[in-house]
């Protein structure tokens, strides 16, 4: 009989619950060999992934570390983990925004060349792409793309945004604007200069930027409340694209009706 052994970053229960129920075996490294679940404390930069494992439940940190060209390390035909490589680049707010417009960009430059059903039914499919992107607001960087926003602010004066952290979730930090003196109120607290005509600051990384997107404020709603649903997918392959489904998903409400009304 074959024994799963498994590691985890986490002693969180329906991660132990659910490997440990399948008779999976959990798999700890000698002492002293790494910030892993024996070790917790241990510096990154002594991360050993090594092991003899077949699922790991990695962190982050851990994944990069995994990933990483300098450690060597590769995984087997017999070990995976619950991250891809730059998992991030559709995960952070701000990149999801980059690689989207650049998407858009590519299906804009595509062309479809011949005649006859093969390019009819091409071209369909490359309209339909296109057309599947207009439910994404307009959406900016901040501050890397304030001259843009500042730009299309004067040209929508009345519009109302909604601020993100790019790099924050549960709700922390977001906001609604519809004046260019909040904008520029978040920006003189964040130590961001707007004098020079785009936002300068030498000391912001990518995790304090902002995202910020055109509000929606005819949205869908259920019994008059706005609602988000919350559908679990497992991604196993990227080339060719595999991905389970999960039947079971819930929907969140809010507690009182909505009302654009400030």
């Amino acid at each position: 009989m074959v024994v799963v052994k498994f590691r985890t970053d986490f002693d969180k229960f329906v991660i132990m619950h659910a490997f440990e129920r399948r008779g999976w075996v959990r798999c700890r490294l000698p002492h002293g060999g790494g910030a892993d679940d024996d070790d917790p404390g241990a510096p990154r930069e002594a991360y050993n992934p090594g092991g003899d494992w077949n699922v790991y439940w990695a962190s982050v940190g851990s994944a990069k570390a995994i990933f990483n060209p300098e450690t060597g390390f590769r995984l087997s035909d017999t070990q995976i983990i619950n991250h891809f490589p730059n998992h991030y680049e559709l995960t952070r707010k701000d990149l999801l925004v980059k690689n989207v417009k650049r998407y858009a960009k590519s299906l804009e430059k595509s062309e479809v060349g011949g005649s006859g059903a093969g390019a009819s039914a091409a071209a369909l499919m490359l309209e339909t792409e296109r057309d599947e992107l207009d439910f994404i607001p307009v959406t900016y960087v901040l501050p890397a793309d304030f001259s843009l926003f500042a730009e299309e602010f004067r040209r929508n004066p009345s519009t109302t945004w909604i601020m993100k952290p790019t790099a924050r979730a549960r709700g922390v930090g977001i906001f609604l604007i519809n004046r260019m003196t909040q904008v520029k109120r978040w920006a003189a607290q964040m130590g961001i200069d707007t004098s020079r005509g785009s936002a300068y600051t030498s000391h912001l990384s990518g995790r304090d930027a902002y995202v910020c997107s055109r509000y929606i404020d005819k949205p869908l709603l259920v019994g008059g409340k706005k609602f988000d649903m919350r559908i679990y997918v497992c991604v196993t392959s990227y080339r060719p694209l595999r991905v389970w489904w999960c039947d079971e998903g819930f929907a969140r409400f809010t507690n009182v009706k909505y009302s654009s009304d400030p």
